[in-house]
């Protein structure tokens, strides 16, 4: 089935995700009220077409282009941790050695964080802030599973911290900060 010039194109999860992530993003920075939030997340959740997409996210400031880093280590030691700028995608790849990322301190741009893992065999141990929430899913776990008990949070404003990628001989322990 093709689509005649006329018909609008559809839009599939991806672009309803990236449009509420934009509304979420405008909202924690001032751009919008809870009431026009409330009222553009209604039209994007109801969008068919990419033109309704762009009723709901007009007037808003530009999106900031993501940023995206990536840490490596053949072998060794990766540590971070203090006060440091989380960047929206963070790639981490160690084929042997520990990884060790502290975000308890870390400074959030954005809303949602995604850490893409790629792990040979060692140790890796996430710390996160406190009111963070934590995504898992998208792990895959190839020796042991993932230690993590997830805390409901304790205010508002936490980022979302989306984990994916692959490990394969090792085990990846989360934890949330105490303060």
């Amino acid at each position: 089935m093709s689509l005649s010039p006329e018909e609008p194109s559809r839009i599939g999860d991806e672009d309803r995700n990236a449009a509420v992530q934009r509304l979420q993003s405008a909202y924690t920075g001032g751009f919008i009220t809870h009431e026009e939030l409330d009222e553009r997340l209604h039209q994007v959740l109801t969008a068919k077409a990419q033109n309704e997409l762009e009723v709901a996210l007009t007037a808003l400031p530009a999106e900031r282009p993501a940023t995206t880093a990536a840490i490596g280590a053949a072998s060794g030691r990766i540590n971070r941790r203090g006060v440091w700028k989380v960047p929206r995608k963070l790639k981490v790849e160690s084929a042997f050695g520990r990884v060790q990322l502290d975000l308890s301190q870390a400074i959030f741009e954005d809303p949602v964080v995604d850490i893409e893992l790629q792990l040979g065999t060692g140790k890796a141990r996430i710390t996160v802030p406190r009111n963070a929430i934590v995504e898992i899913e998208a792990l895959q776990t190839g020796w042991k599973d993932v230690r993590y008990k997830a805390r409901q949070p304790t205010g508002p404003g936490g980022p979302t911290i989306r984990i994916s990628g692959a490990m394969g001989f090792g085990r990846l322990k989360i934890r949330h900060a105490r303060r």
